[in-house]
């Protein structure tokens, strides 16, 4: 795997003149982190110029996809050339205008969108009078050449931040699925509460020009959104008492950014946004900036005030005895986030400090364009709830469900036939609702269940008790294990469906278990079956028969199973 880096120092503001010192900037960071590459690495890495250049073309080639196509790349061979030999090509974001012959600072953004046009074979400008069969050949050509798999950036902000969780982020991002909401939740205006929970008390979060490092990285000096004056993360302010955080602007931009690029590359290409004292699996002790920042920001080594030596870099402090994984490495090797994005948030935070005083490490975010996850009903419109007469439930026979093609994800997922007139007969009038994932590669029914009770020796529905109850989990074989498939649907499921809790029950014996043990917040392996149960709801103890626990155990046993080849049979 071969890797091309972007250096970003600023693009500057509307009254920064020629940026001259920008440029200037730009190139000396860019020699650094070269020759860092070359003193670690013994293919080494090598600068290049003119690969940039600015046209007056303002349309992307691909309009619905947001790719601007007013940059792109003069001369593809001088940038694979170093990449066919191993070397690590490290670009300045200069770019050389063909109106006036003159070298422009551009945003790193754009260079990168530009990169990715070019990897992914859609530079080349087409013009009306082409040949159609010569143009699919130069595009087919073009994608042969390079396989662009991983957009990473590394941010001092770190990950996409997930709303009302303070110094926590997004562990993934399912694009399709959460870009809209997770763009309004970073663009609503917020009370100022700033003193009260400063964001910069957060190792990973700190004013850029003082994330000094006597390393090379790759920053985003941009987030100080242009202010040549003040480069402390900021806000906006935006009518009487309220304002729009500077941090999260750079957030969006970060995620509209990966948004762009994975847009044009196949399903499987996936980014990663963390800190670059994350990616180095370092920290380093946090300094006040006591004076105003000056622009340009360059990136100096930070000094310990006792001494006249860099301050050492120390290992980033974990819990317990495990080292934490570093989130770019682990990325690299698995494709996958650090830890499963359905798993409750106790466990995986880590908080580390000294002296009474602890903040949490904000973990990196992993980000695919993803699928589409459709739910019915729809919650925003309104929170699941028990059917009445005036509110039935839904039926699987309604126009949005394509009943064939989920009774064949429930087959396939669990390798036995469904009786289905069985299985709609038992769901009828109880059926809460359903997920879909993608174009049914994973999903899950819930239905409203009456725990039954003994009275005069008789077992009898309490039909005023209304449990939750997750039905059916499935994920077609293809995408067990890849792709994020189960985690989609259980994080809509816990989240989004049924936030107050909901249960279920697996066999012993059920290889998926595991998976269902870290998700849960209490298990019982109910007596005197083949059953464990499992269930989401917070405070939930195992009381006997009376109570939640007790109307869980209760709908847990009673539920019948409808597989053709063991109907109306227990495991």
């Amino acid at each position: 795997m071969s890797s091309v880096v972007v250096v970003d120092c600023g693009s500057g503001s509307d009254n920064d003149g020629d940026h001259s010192d920008l440029r200037r900037l730009a190139t000396e960071q860019a020699d650094r982190v070269a020759a860092a590459i070359e003193h670690h690495d013994v293919q080494g890495a090598r600068r290049l110029d003119s690969v940039l250049e600015t046209s007056a073309v303002t349309k992307g080639l691909l309009s619905p996809v947001k790719v601007r196509s007013g940059i792109r790349i003069t001369n593809r061979s001088l940038l694979l050339t170093p990449l066919r030999k191993g070397k690590i090509p490290v670009l300045a974001p200069i770019a050389f205008a063909s109106n006036n012959q003159v070298l422009a600072l551009i945003p790193a953004d754009e260079a990168i969108l530009a990169l990715t046009r070019d990897f992914a074979g859609l530079s080349p400008q087409v013009v009306p009078e082409a040949d159609p069969l010569a143009v699919a050949k130069h595009f087919e050509t073009s994608q042969k050449e390079v396989s662009l798999d991983r957009i990473i950036l590394l941010d001092p902000l770190g990950g996409i931040p997930a709303p009302g969780k303070i110094h926590q982020a997004h562990v993934f991002v399912n694009l399709e699925q959460e870009y809209e909401s997770i763009a309004s939740e970073l663009s609503r205006p917020w009370v100022d509460e700033a003193e009260a929970h400063p964001l910069s008390t957060n190792a990973a979060v700190r004013p850029l020009a003082c994330s000094n490092s006597s390393t090379p990285k790759i920053w985003d000096a941009d987030s100080s959104l242009g202010n040549s004056n003040q480069h402390h993360a900021g806000s906006i302010t935006q009518g009487a008492g309220h304002r729009v955080s500077a941090e999260n602007r750079t957030h969006l931009k970060n995620l509209g950014l990966l948004r762009d690029t994975l847009a044009i590359l196949p399903p499987s290409s996936s980014g990663l946004l963390t800190t670059p004292e994350t990616a180095a699996n370092l920290e380093r002790p946090q300094q006040p900036c006591r004076q105003p920042c000056q622009t340009p920001p360059a990136i100096r080594p930070y000094r310990d005030p006792h001494h006249d030596l860099p301050a050492p870099l120390i290992p980033a402090p974990g819990v317990g005895t495990r080292r934490n994984r570093n989130p770019l490495i682990h990325n690299l090797l698995t494709d996958k986030p650090v830890y499963s994005s359905s798993l409750p948030s106790d466990r995986t935070q880590k908080t580390v400090g000294t002296a009474g005083q602890s903040h949490v490490i904000v973990p990196a975010t992993f980000i695919k364009r993803g699928m589409p996850v459709t739910i019915i009903p729809d919650p925003r419109i309104g929170p699941w709830r028990p059917p009445t007469a005036a509110s039935p439930a839904i039926q699987l026979s309604d126009p949005r469900i394509d009943l064939p093609r989920l009774i064949h994800l429930i087959e396939d997922s669990f390798g036995r036939t469904l009786d289905v007139r069985h299985y709609l007969s038992r769901i009828s009038d109880r059926l809460a609702g359903i997920i879909v994932a993608g174009e049914y590669e994973g999903g899950a029914l819930l239905t409203w269940e009456s725990p039954t009770s003994e009275a005069n020796g008789l077992h009898v529905k309490r039909t005023t008790t209304m449990v939750p109850y997750l039905d059916k989990f499935a994920v077609l074989k293809r995408s067990q294990g890849a792709g994020g498939v189960a985690d989609i649907v259980f994080t809509a499921l816990v989240r989004t469906c049924f936030p107050g809790g909901v249960c279920w029950r697996s066999r012993r014996d059920n290889p998926v278990n595991k998976w269902y043990f870290e998700r849960a917040k209490g298990t019982w392996k109910i007596p005197d079956s083949n059953w464990t149960m499992f269930w989401t709801t917070e405070g939930v103890q195992a009381d006997g028969e009376t109570g939640v626990f007790g109307d869980y155990e209760a709908v847990c046993r009673g539920v019948e199973p409808s597989w053709a080849d063991r109907t109306g049979v227990v495991d």
